[in-house]
């Protein structure tokens, strides 16, 4: 049934009355037949009591599903309100080690030890110990433990045993990843070759050694990127010695790349913070004042500029000040999202920064030249002085070029330094071009006029 038919007013409101009369049974027998994706968008619409009195209706299994899809502050609310041996027994417990990390990594030292004490599978604590000393934005962070991997010297009847052991473990089994006696890895191993393979062969000798991997410490993004060039739905970890780590699957990524592209949505809308619709509103203020406040003060730079010059001679130049003032911002911002779109999927890299700013310098004339060209007609048209059209004419051309190469070199010079370019395709750009493009106008005014 589609989540949108499910999932509105009407629904909410009835389930906040369920929870309301405490009619408990019925509330299970409606969340029950839901999936888990649909139970967490009603628990994310509820209050935080309503939440923990929905939550803890129920199974352990579902539960578990259901905390990870949550989005981070309602998922440390509820966590905060579960004690460590719940947390261990009913939720770590039932899910794999990437997942558990995830969640535990939100808690205090104190009562991550306490979780980790809760739970009895040694080498499962391990796994999520290990998981933990990773950074978040590494393959590392991402990877879980949970994998199938075969010896090369086995033969395929002892591979076959061997892999029934390891699936007892295992919820879902994406490729079988085959290591030498050093746990290094050579390569996989195809289920079909292995079902058709002679009896008592030895698995080195059908080995499919064309795989790609990944190292623990390489970015999301570059993980992300490798996944989606190769069209690979799950790709192995390993460490700097090519030992087998772990494995990262599809979903994991596409969290990163919906992650990212919400924080660089935000950051282009001048928001400098990952930050919610429900978030309190000291929250929300606190993310969004900076850049109103710079803003505001290119606001007070652009009067400045504009004050520098005497214009009582000339008044006919402030009717196109929104005009070059637009225009620089827009040219800009369409620059910069170019270049921070290239610079996140590696079609475009630091190193040729001469070489996409000649580009740009040339799209920049053509573009320039066209809009010139079309505000001299138009102004002439509607009888504005011969002269103050050729300033805007002039004075816009520039104005185009010089904020198209602007917008270009401004990411590749943050990327350089390890700065988000995503950063310049927000209020930062658009208000330097604008005070920028206003102080050109000018200048080219007192030349002409």
């Amino acid at each position: 049934m589609s989540v949108d038919l499910i999932i509105n007013h009407e629904f909410l409101k009835k389930i906040k009355l369920l929870i309301r009369d405490k009619k408990f049974k019925k509330l299970f027998e409606i969340i029950s037949t839901l999936h888990p994706a649909d139970i967490a968008t009603i628990i994310a619409n509820l209050q935080l009591e309503e939440s923990i009195i929905l939550f803890s209706l129920l199974e352990e299994k579902i539960s578990a599903n259901i905390l990870k899809e949550l989005k981070k502050k309602k998922r440390e609310d509820i966590l905060d309100f579960l004690s460590p041996k719940k947390i261990a027994e009913d939720i770590i417990e039932n899910l794999e080690s990437d997942d558990a990390a995830d969640l535990i990594g939100y808690l205090t030292e104190e009562r991550k030890e306490k979780v980790l004490s809760h739970i009895e599978d040694t080498d499962y604590v391990n796994d999520i110990s290990d998981l933990l000393t990773y950074k978040d934005d590494t393959a590392g962070g991402l990877m879980a433990k949970e994998l199938i991997k075969v010896n090369s010297e086995w033969t395929t009847d002892e591979c076959l045993k061997q892999m029934q052991k390891q699936a007892e473990k295992i919820k879902k089994i994406y490729t079988i990843y085959v290591v030498n006696n050093y746990n290094e890895l050579l390569g996989s191993l195809s289920l079909r070759r292995l079902l058709l393979a002679k009896k008592g062969s030895k698995i080195k000798s059908i080995i499919n050694k064309n795989i790609i991997s990944v190292k623990a410490s390489d970015d999301d993004d570059d993980v992300a990127n490798t996944m989606r060039k190769y069209d690979l739905i799950v790709i192995p970890v390993v460490d700097e010695n090519n030992k087998l780590l772990g494995r990262i699957t599809f979903d994991d990524i596409i969290d990163v790349v919906t992650d990212e592209a919400e924080k660089d949505y935000q950051m282009a809308s001048g928001i400098s913070e990952g930050i919610e619709s429900n978030d309190n509103i000291f929250k929300l203020t606190k993310a969004r004042l900076p850049w109103l406040i710079i803003g505001m003060i290119g606001g007070l730079l652009g009067a400045k500029v504009i004050g520098i010059f005497n214009i009582k001679d000339n008044f006919d130049l402030a009717f196109f000040i929104p005009l070059v003032a637009a225009m620089g911002g827009n040219i800009g911002v369409q620059s910069a999202a170019i270049v921070v779109q290239g610079l996140a999927n590696k079609s475009i890299g630091v190193e040729n920064i001469s070489q996409k700013l000649i580009k740009e310098l040339y799209v920049g004339l053509l573009n320039g030249f066209i809009c010139s060209v079309i505000i001299l007609v138009c102004s002439l048209i509607l009888n504005y002085k011969t002269t103050l059209s050729i300033t805007v004419s002039i004075s816009l051309l520039v104005v185009i070029v010089f904020a198209a190469l602007f917008g270009t070199s401004i990411p590749l010079i943050l990327k350089k330094y390890k700065i988000d370019p995503a950063l310049a395709t927000g209020p930062f750009i658009t208000t330097i071009n604008d005070i920028l493009g206003l102080f050109i106008y000018f200048y080219i005014g007192t030349l002409i006029m």
